[in-house]
């Protein structure tokens, strides 16, 4: 076996490891100008999102995630997306999204919605959070409204009865639709469902979280 003839300190020069009987064969490893750890491998340098082809279709549009989107996924919020993106340039001082639930979500589905979506560095305009003591309801999500700059609304069967009952959702609902910025979120129910409630909301496509985690529908 052939021996390294300096198995210690490494070759101080790049003619030393050439001359080595050992590593002469492994010269492909050196670096020039630096003298490598000993036994280092070479650094792979891997695409990231940002680096890789736009005319993909599979890409998310923020690069720091790794969920995929399917070629409807992708046609659903690409329009929003640019959308938003207008919307940023000219206030960039919005936030990212208004979640629209229903009150009886507020403490459950659309809590863990609105941390997902905060995990993934997005900033939300939530009613738990941003409602406070002894300031007038309706005013307050007036202003959440004009200054967000996508609506994701998370329809749920608690949704459907707060619409029915021409709550504070139906409100916030009315408001979205006239822009071209919303994604409706089902939650166990359908889009057929939704029809039955709401034509409109029903039309504009959107994210279902049958078979899909709220961590994977934020990253989306």
């Amino acid at each position: 076996m052939i021996q390294c003839a300096a198995p210690r300190q490494g070759h101080r020069t790049a003619s030393g490891r050439a001359n080595c009987p050992a590593c002469s064969k492994n010269t492909y490893y050196y670096t020039t100008n630096r003298y490598p750890t000993y036994g280092s491998m070479p650094r792979r340098t891997i695409p990231t999102p940002a680096s890789t082809s736009s005319s993909s279709t599979q890409r998310s549009f923020r690069t720091r995630t790794i969920t995929t989107l399917s070629s409807q996924e992708y046609a659903t919020l690409k329009p929003v997306h640019e959308q938003a993106a207008k919307q940023a340039e000219k206030y960039p001082d919005k936030r990212d999204v208004f979640l629209c639930h229903a009150w009886g979500d507020r403490t459950t589905v659309a809590k863990e919605l609105h941390d997902a979506l905060e995990e993934q560095g997005v900033s939300v305009w939530f009613s738990e959070k941003d409602i406070k003591l002894g300031t007038s309801l309706t005013r307050s999500i007036d202003k959440g409204l004009r200054d967000s700059r996508v609506g994701i609304i998370l329809v749920t069967p608690a949704f459907y009865k707060s619409i029915d009952a021409e709550g504070i959702a139906e409100q916030e609902l009315s408001a979205l639709l006239r822009t071209d910025r919303v994604v409706p979120i089902v939650h166990n129910t359908t889009y057929e469902e939704l029809s039955e409630v709401s034509l409109l909301l029903a039309s504009r496509s959107g994210l279902n979280t049958e078979g899909s985690s709220f961590k994977e529908i934020a990253e989306k």
